[in-house]
């Protein structure tokens, strides 16, 4: 697992979460996921599937391509 592409992603995730005034527990309802899961990817803990990052997105109403343009 590469931790510091993680910790970035999380970063991300965490950022964009805060920007929509959402909660953790908020993202893990929007995107049907647990929501210790949010802080574990927040916190760069988990390697995300590309399902879970679909479901991130969705929860957080941002597109695949803008959350990777982002990690740039």
């Amino acid at each position: 697992m590469n931790k510091e592409l993680s910790l970035k992603f999380g970063q991300l995730i965490r950022e964009i979460r805060l920007e929509k005034k959402l909660s953790q527990e908020e993202l893990a309802y929007r995107a049907d996921v647990h929501r210790t899961y949010v802080g574990m990817v927040e916190r760069g803990e988990k390697n995300i599937t590309l399902e879970n990052i679909h479901k991130f997105c969705k929860g957080l109403d941002v597109s695949m391509e803008f959350l990777f343009q982002k990690l740039k």
